[in-house]
């Protein structure tokens, strides 16, 4: 009976003894790395870098194309056969110049065939103006032989109505005279059409080719494309921002945009208009820039990326962004102490990021931060700081707690 008993007892001890080192173990890993710094058992080696006072600027970057800044294309407004164009691709074109001219044979002989009916016109005038005479002096005779009594009353009414016909007459005549007169400009003008002119109102006096669509000899309709005119001076850069960046853009803010066309220059350029509404796809809002280009270097198309500065604080306490950690959703940094032999908890609020420098908000703070090794830390937790190995003393410093 004994026997047993010490059978059933040992097992039972070795189950006990287990569960109580598996505790233990449990309990020792969940205990937190500052309880077992505060405790002596353990110093952390951590990286350092000193707490900088300063100017921060938040500068967003972004992906944008360059356009240009005005574009229409030149048409004739006749129909008719190419004869001659005058400028080709690239080539620079002045305000108010002839770039085309079309086959103008038949808008000639229209001129003639106007100028005629003009000619008949004025002639039939000249008619009609003698007719009213004869009709105003046949009218006064019969009004004097009528006093007299030598003409009868159907006689007058005659004469009369024979004077105001041959007045509507005339009204008739001079409206003929007007109507071809206006076939006659507008023959004219249609004639002039047959030189295709480049021609706007606002901007440089000179602008550029930008592409030929027809050749000499075509047969082209009114309103069909000849050539491409654009504005290249200056360019307009288009960038498209999200609702969190909006807030912070105005007119005028300076831009300063890049381009793998001249990937060593800088092309500086300034916010000129903000749209008012978000596209409804994407919710951003499109951002138009004035870029100087007088050299005419850039070009319409070209991929550039722009780089705005949306905010900038004078004198900011800036900290390494890697110095940045949470404790039990807190946000904050490590600082050293004085003699570097352990660090204090500081809850801070993120500002401006500038790389891989961050603006922290909050007390002010001097000395160090810890950059690498937090996780090991907790506040009031030992560190030791390797030796830098730029260092000639090459010793660090370890203190328990």
């Amino acid at each position: 009976m004994k026997r047993t008993r010490s059978k059933i007892v040992v097992p039972m001890v070795v189950v006990v003894v287990t569960v109580v080192i598996v505790m233990a173990v449990f309990h020792k890993a969940r205990q937190r790395p500052g309880e077992r710094t505060r405790r002596g058992s353990s110093i952390a080696p951590v990286e350092v870098a000193p707490i900088e006072h300063g100017p921060i600027e938040l500068r967003r970057t972004y992906s944008g194309t360059l356009e240009a800044r005005s574009e229409f294309v030149v048409s004739p407004k006749v129909s008719g056969r190419i004869e001659k164009i005058n400028v080709n691709l690239a080539d620079s074109v002045a305000r108010g110049q002839v770039v085309a001219e079309l086959d103008n044979d038949e808008y000639v002989q229209a001129v003639a065939q106007a100028e005629a009916d003009v000619a008949v016109a004025r002639a039939n005038l000249v008619q009609a103006k003698s007719a009213l005479q004869i009709a105003d002096r046949e009218l006064q005779r019969i009004m004097t032989l009528r006093k007299g009594g030598v003409a009868s009353e159907s006689q007058y009414d005659a004469a009369q109505a024979d004077q105001l016909a041959k007045q509507a007459e005339l009204e008739v005549s001079r409206a003929q005279v007007t109507r071809a007169e206006s076939a006659l400009e507008t023959a004219n003008i249609r004639l002039g059409y047959t030189k295709v002119v480049a021609d706007w109102t606002n901007g440089d006096a000179r602008r550029v080719v930008a592409e030929r669509y027809a050749d000499e000899g075509n047969t082209v309709s009114a309103n069909a494309p000849l050539l491409l005119i654009v504005a290249l001076d200056p360019m307009t850069g288009v960038i498209f921002v999200t609702e969190k960046d909006y807030a912070l853009m105005r007119p005028g803010q300076p831009v300063w945009l890049r381009t793998d066309a001249y990937p060593e220059e800088t092309f500086v350029g300034r916010i000129e208009r903000i749209a008012p509404v978000f596209q409804r796809a994407t919710r951003q809002a499109r951002v138009e820039i004035a870029v100087p280009n007088d050299t005419h270097r850039l070009k319409p198309g070209l991929f550039v990326r722009a780089t705005v500065v949306l905010d900038r604080v004078a004198e900011a306490t800036i900290v390494p962004q890697q110095a940045l950690t949470k404790r039990a959703d807190q946000t904050g940094v490590f600082v050293v102490n004085k003699d570097g032999t352990a660090v204090t908890w500081r809850n801070v609020t993120p500002g401006i990021r500038e790389g891989d420098r961050l603006q922290i908000k909050g007390d002010d703070l001097v000395g160090r931060v810890v950059t690498l090794g937090q996780h090991l830390l907790d506040d009031g937790s030992a560190i030791v700081i390797p030796a830098d190995p730029s260092d000639n003393a090459g010793k660090g410093k370890a203190v328990a707690g």
